[in-house]
C-alpha cells in the first residue's frame, strides 16, 4: 500500500518519485505483485516517515513504466485501475500493507450520460470564471472517453476540487450520484468566485 496526500481515480495517471527506503523495497517487490499496489489518501499526517492515518477506500495503481535512477531513487508511471476497500491494515513492515477487497462498480444507468454532460458544463463554467479572473493555461473543453464509466472517472480526475472532495467521490458507488456531487462542488466553487469578482 502507498498512502499519499492525493486521490487516485480509476483510469488516471499517477507519476511517483520513490526515495524512501521502505518504498524502494516496495518497488523491488513489485514483480511478485503483478506490478500493482494500493493507493489511499492520508486522512491525517504526512507522506514521508509513516505514522499517518489513512482512508479505507482507495485505488489499485498499476506500474506501466519504471526507471531506476540509482541511490535508491525510482521514477514510476502508474495508472489507476479498480477501486478497493481496506478490510484490515497489517504492520508497516517493510512498508504499509493491508488486506483489501475490490469494490465492483454497478452497470452504467441510462442517466449517466446526462449526468456527465451536466457536470462537464459546471466544470467549464467554473474554469470560464477563473479565466475571467486572470487564470491561464486552463483547458475549458474536454475530450472524454466514449465509454461512460471511463468518461465519468476522467471528468472527476480533471475537475479542480480538493482532496477530501475527491475522496468522497471515490467512495460513492453510484456513478450518477457521484457526478451529482461533483457538479454541486463545482457550482459552489463557481459561486464563490462570482462573489469574489463582485467584491
Amino acid at each position: 500500500m502507498f498512502p499519499l496526500g492525493s486521490v487516485l481515480f480509476p483510469g488516471a495517471a499517477l507519476p511517483l518519485q520513490i526515495f524512501e527506503p521502505r518504498y524502494g523495497q516496495l518497488v523491488v517487490d513489485l514483480p511478485t505483485h503483478d506490478n500493482r499496489f494500493g493507493v489511499v489518501l492520508i486522512r491525517r499526517g504526512h507522506e514521508v516517515g509513516g505514522g499517518d492515518q489513512r482512508h479505507e477506500v482507495g485505488t489499485v495503481a498499476e506500474v506501466v513504466q519504471q526507471e531506476e535512477l540509482g541511490d535508491g531513487l525510482y521514477l514510476l508511471s502508474t495508472v489507476g485501475r479498480e477501486r478497493i476497500r481496506v478490510t484490515q491494515w497489517l504492520e508497516d513492515d517493510p512498508y504499509p500493507r493491508a488486506l483489501v477487497e475490490e469494490i465492483r462498480s454497478p452497470d452504467p444507468s441510462p442517466e449517466l450520460a446526462a449526468a456527465i454532460a451536466s457536470a462537464a458544463n459546471a466544470r467549464k463554467q467554473l474554469l470560464g470564471i477563473a479565466v475571467e479572473m486572470g487564470a491561464d493555461g486552463l483547458q475549458l473543453d474536454l475530450r472524454l472517453p466514449d465509454d461512460p464509466e471511463r468518461a465519468a472517472w476522467a471528468l472527476c480526475s480533471v475537475s479542480p476540487i480538493g482532496s477530501f472532495d475527491r475522496q468522497r467521490l471515490l467512495e460513492t458507488d453510484d456513478p450518477v450520484a457521484r457526478l451529482g456531487d461533483l457538479e454541486a462542488a463545482l457550482i459552489a466553487q463557481a459561486d464563490d468566485l462570482r462573489c469574489a469578482m463582485g467584491g
